[in-house]
């Protein structure tokens, strides 16, 4: 038995599987996002290791007879976060979170005092990276500064609390924008610039090796024998890909969770900051990987339920219902709640819908929000292709592979097959029991199977030439906006 724990944004998620690989549980804890500021996303690193504590005491009872069977537990988490520990172990401050874009003035610093950085880094800075929130740190909280003994990132921080040890994997690392990302090690000049050392940073070991042991207490409160191992885990793209079998070159899938993913792996390390496409390591040795980003995709979604009252569910019901003239008559809306990345780099992006007249209702403004994320990643497909990258089917996975409507929505759009599979919704949680199993000796291509299909949707000719009319629109009311703000 296998335990991976899925640090999100929205929740921590935990999953068990069985020496075939197959999920015996899944569970979920939810978690908040505070904002204090314009521009601030934070969370308390102790909120989450409090959701952990209490998922783990659910998911003991659930299966409660197969629970002292657990060799091993993976881990995956959101990227980029700043967890600050001083010299006691103890955060300093709320983490810094991978959607604040407070820190767009340090991003352009460290492009000017370091002009090396795309080559070694491999990633443009942007808000949204470790490095220039410790610069905006330094900057805003010199005596919060002062007290850094160790920056961690969002799951490393559960793992220190899980077994004692500061270590981190190299697909997180590289979110980092300290990684020097081709040779899969700290650069220390990259970290000079940002008044930090090795000394501040956690050890780094692959994806699939044994990061460390759990701690004899820790063992002991959550009823694991205390030989239990902990994975290095990773970042939760790369740990997701793990569990859809994205392992080798040319492997490709979405995750629509908070943030919107196009993710494919390389054989070889191949940056393309130009189109704010993202270079990182892959959580297995050997392998490198893609991916265009945006900040808010089933987050939109999330927030415009809360804002007219309706539950998901019902909403895509709703939106289901539309007739291809009403989908073609809809408003427009740009999914830029939290600024964006991929393609743009653009902090100060903002949401917008357009369009509006007297005949628009929820179903229609909800239509245009799935369509206007599901443009976002036409955009960030348009980046890779771009750099060289060929992609000729996706998984879907995440919260918004539920549904069905938004995947034949992004096929139509995409203008490729989309996939889902029977599971798919726990994403990163299955990849990290997965690296769980692998860091006990278990072959790669054993463990990392893709999963079964659960349905195929292909791009539907007449629907897609409609769409890029829409698409094209989409695109220049982003122009517009950049040219109001810019002027």
């Amino acid at each position: 038995m296998y335990l991976g724990i899925d640090l999100g944004t929205s929740e921590v998620k935990a999953v068990v599987i069985n020496e075939d690989g197959t999920i015996v549980t899944s569970q979920s804890t939810p978690l908040t996002i505070q904002r204090p500021h314009p521009h601030w996303s934070e969370q308390s690193p102790q909120a989450w290791w409090e959701a952990t504590d209490h998922l783990m005491t659910t998911l003991k009872e659930k299966c409660e007879k197969t629970w002292a069977a657990i060799k091993a537990v993976g881990l995956s988490g959101q990227m980029h976060g700043a967890v600050l520990l001083d010299v006691a172990g103890e955060a300093i401050r709320p983490a810094i979170l991978w959607n604040d874009t407070r820190s767009a003035l340090e991003c352009a610093e460290l492009e000017e005092i370091f002009p090396e950085l795309h080559a070694i880094a491999g990633n443009l800075a942007m808000p949204g990276f470790t490095a220039p929130k410790l610069l905006w740190v330094r900057r805003h909280e010199p005596e919060n500064f002062k007290r850094i003994d160790t920056v961690l990132l969002p799951k490393d921080f559960l793992r220190f609390r899980m077994t004692g040890e500061k270590i981190s994997d190299l697909s997180d690392a590289s979110g980092t924008l300290w990684l020097d990302v081709a040779r899969r090690d700290w650069s220390d000049a990259l970290l000079e610039k940002c008044s930090l050392s090795r000394h501040n940073m956690p050890k780094l070991v692959e994806g699939n090796e044994i990061s460390a042991t759990i701690a004899p207490d820790i063992a002991k409160r959550w009823g694991l024998n205390p030989s239990v191992v902990v994975a290095g885990g990773g970042g939760d793209n790369a740990v997701s890909a793990v569990g859809v079998g994205a392992i080798n070159p040319g492997d490709a899938f979405i995750s629509l969770g908070t943030s919107g993913v196009l993710f494919v792996v390389n054989e070889t390390y191949r940056p393309a900051p130009a189109s704010a496409v993202h270079a990182f390591c892959h959580v297995l040795p050997k392998r490198w990987h893609q991916m265009s980003v945006m900040l808010s995709a089933a987050s939109c979604l999330q927030w415009f339920c809360r804002l007219v009252g309706v539950t998901e569910m019902a909403l895509l019901e709703e939106v289901a219902q539309l007739s291809d003239s009403e989908k073609g008559t809809a408003p427009m809306f740009l999914p830029y709640l939290s600024g964006e990345r991929t393609p743009h780099n653009d902090p100060d992006a903002k949401g917008m819908f357009y369009g509006l007249t007297h005949a628009s209702n929820r179903a229609t403004m909800g239509y245009a929000v799935l369509e206007g994320v599901s443009f976002g990643l036409a955009d960030g497909l348009s980046a890779l292709l771009e750099s060289g990258t060929h992609i000729e089917q996706c998984p879907l996975v995440g919260g918004g592979a539920r549904s069905p409507f938004w995947a034949q929505l992004l096929a139509d759009i995409l203008n490729m097959p989309i996939i889902t599979h029977k599971g798919g919704e726990t994403g990163g949680a299955l990849g990290a029991a997965r690296l769980a199993y692998l860091a006990t000796g278990k072959n790669l291509d054993t463990v990392c199977k893709k999963p079964e299909i659960h349905q195929t949707w292909l791009a539907r000719p007449e629907q897609h030439d409609s769409l890029m009319k829409r698409y094209r629109q989409f695109k220049t009311l982003y122009l517009n906006d950049l040219h109001l703000r810019n002027n």
